[in-house]
């Protein structure tokens, strides 16, 4: 097995087990010690695992977990603005667009309400802020209300989505590494989510600057797979070097 794989594999195996020693991943993964102790650091080094005596943990430090809509509003609101803005403004008349669930993406809705647009969306704050303008054709799925944020899931008809064509799919997170990839604390929203990212010409990413080097429950698509990453502040390095490396436009809201 190649490193990168490796590595990977242990990554996702600890995650399910919450921690494990060493030398259960020497048996496991039937490497040496020393080869398991290279793995493990790097895999601390980015932040989602943690040694423990004897061996590793899932860090719970950057774990997102599922909290209110109302909660999350208030949190980093001048930066969730500035990053609605610069992606609104790849919004064209015309366009056929998602608008994902989420405490950055529903703040686009004041610097698009005027254009003339389809929007497909599962934010029940979205449907209600555009009944007042019929130049917005809204269209939802329905399915399960998730409370928490605001938002439907459980997607029931997927066959029927995959019919459409997006233009442009504007997602939300509840954090991203580079291990995880795209993630979503809400096990409800992840097929949605994954789906609307296969059918999406272009997708956007809009997370502030907190989501980074942190994961949520489910991942949804892997950050390959994002078009444009717009943020509030400039990442690290290795997140710089991975939008070049994958073509991945990366956009920083002033």
């Amino acid at each position: 097995m190649i490193k990168d794989k490796r590595i990977n594999k242990i990554h996702e195996y600890v995650l399910e087990h919450k921690s494990v020693s060493l030398d259960e991943l020497v048996k496991v993964f039937n490497v040496s010690k020393n080869t398991i102790r290279r793995d493990v650091q790097e895999l601390v080094e980015q932040g989602d695992l943690k040694k423990v005596y004897g061996g590793v943990a899932v860090n719970d430090d950057n774990r997102a977990k599922l909290e209110s809509f109302t909660d999350r509003q208030v949190r980093n609101q001048a930066e969730k603005v500035m990053v609605a803005k610069a992606a609104a403004q790849f919004v064209e008349d015309g366009d056929i667009i998602f608008i994902d669930s989420g405490t950055t993406t529903i703040e686009m809705f004041e610097f698009i309400k005027t254009k003339h647009l389809s929007i497909i969306t599962n934010s029940l704050d979205f449907i209600v802020r555009a009944l007042l303008y019929e130049n917005l054709n809204i269209i939802s799925f329905g399915g399960i209300l998730e409370r928490k944020t605001n938002s439907f899931g459980s997607l029931q008809n997927k066959e029927l989505l995959q019919t459409y064509n997006i233009n442009k799919a504007f997602m939300a997170s509840t954090g991203i590494s580079l291990t995880n990839g795209v993630t979503n604390a809400s096990p409800l929203e992840s097929e949605l989510k994954q789906t609307i990212v296969e059918r999406s010409a272009e997708v956007f990413l809009l997370v502030d600057h907190d989501k980074f080097d942190r994961y949520g429950l489910k991942t949804y698509c892997g950050l390959d797979e994002i078009d444009y990453l717009i943020t509030d502040k400039m990442p690290n390095e290795s997140y710089q070097d991975y939008t070049k490396n994958n073509d991945i436009q990366l956009i920083v809201a002033e």
